[in-house]
């Protein structure tokens, strides 16, 4: 036999006992099966769709909170939450104010009757628009969709975490944005949409039902 014969032969053998053995040290992830028949993969990802309709639809308006902190942590969270909002064009028109000043939120509290719950709260998030940072023209009102987007995201986040929260409305109530625009030395080009006080619920209230089959309508009115 010719010794280049033998060597090939030797080079075969060995990246079959190497392919062994990186089979053997790798092994391909199976997927395991339940007694309906489907992949864990499937059942999980039926767990997490199941966890997401929850969390929508048992959301609701929390008004009364306990003495616990919010901790910087859940509200950087809240706030990532809020800016994965869908945003037109990408602008992200949207900005934040943290308040956490309790004379603040007393302040709050008394010149708004609908958010006498402000003053309980250990925070609240004022979700604004930058009308600068938006569209021009008649595309400057974009910023009222991508804040309320980044609202309701922040909103489903915070009831994810255990935690309860309140849309309270100030645009497009002129004299509620003059009073908290003054009242938070905001920018003129920066105008409050709402106000949400978050802490840690001390009511459990129901979520409500709201489907309502004739507000939907299908291919013409």
């Amino acid at each position: 036999m010719k010794t280049s014969h033998l060597i090939n032969i030797l080079l075969a053998v060995a990246l079959v006992v190497l392919s062994i053995r990186l089979v053997r040290d790798n092994p391909q992830p199976t997927a395991s099966t339940d007694a309906d028949g489907a992949t864990s993969a499937t059942v999980q990802s039926k767990d997490a769709e199941e966890a997401v309709k929850q969390n929508i639809l048992t959301r609701t308006s929390i008004r009364a909170y306990t003495d616990k902190d919010v901790d910087e942590k859940s509200v950087e969270q809240l706030l990532r939450a809020a800016m994965a909002a869908p945003t037109a064009g990408n602008k992200q028109p949207w900005r934040f104010v943290v308040i956490r000043d309790n004379a603040t939120l007393k302040k709050i509290s008394e010149n708004f009757k609908s958010m006498a719950m402000a003053e309980h709260a250990p925070v609240a998030i004022v979700v604004c628009g930058d009308t600068e940072a938006t569209f021009p023209g008649e595309g400057v009102g974009y910023w009222i969709q991508d804040a309320s987007a980044a609202t309701e995201n922040l909103l489903l986040m915070a009831h994810s975490m255990g935690l309860g929260a309140v849309w309270c409305g100030i645009y497009p109530m002129s004299d509620r944005v003059k009073i908290l625009s003054e009242m938070l030395s905001l920018p003129a080009n920066i105008i409050p949409l709402n106000v949400i006080p978050i802490g840690y619920p001390a009511e459990d209230p129901a979520p409500k039902d709201k489907w309502t089959p004739a507000s939907v309508h299908y291919e013409k009115w």
